[in-house]
């Protein structure tokens, strides 16, 4: 059975930092493209970030450059989302999402109509 689960959500003050993981099994993540997606209550899911499984290849939203880096430890069966620089505007529910054929369009690692497999999500709340 297929599953995604993330964790390392949680309640920070703006400036702060998070680590998110996205966990797999039934499946090795070694040949899978992940995103990471966010969804604030009221808006659309937004594409955050996205890693290949070839040649590491990462993509993210122009919202989130230079403050949040993503990784994958294939060994650990895992993918991270590293957050810096926190904002409020951050807060949102995030989830991490693999393609079922393994790999995404060009250029379409941020889009969610890519993916096939998502986590249930992890509460990142940014408030002082």
């Amino acid at each position: 059975q297929v599953q995604l689960v993330e964790s390392g959500g949680g309640l920070v003050q703006p400036g702060g930092s998070l680590r998110l993981s996205c966990a797999a099994s039934g499946f090795s993540l070694d040949y899978y493209a992940i995103g990471w997606f966010r969804q604030a209550p009221g808006k659309e899911r937004e594409g955050v970030s996205y890693i290949s499984s070839t040649d590491g290849t990462t993509y993210y939203a122009d919202s989130v450059k230079g403050r949040f880096t993503i990784s994958r430890d294939n060994a650990r069966n895992t993918v991270y989302l590293q957050m810096n620089s926190l904002k409020p505007e951050d807060t949102a529910v995030y989830y991490c999402a693999a393609p079922r054929k393994g790999g995404v369009q060009l250029g379409k690692g941020l889009s969610a109509r890519e993916y096939d497999y998502w986590g249930q999500g992890t509460q990142v709340t940014v408030s002082s």
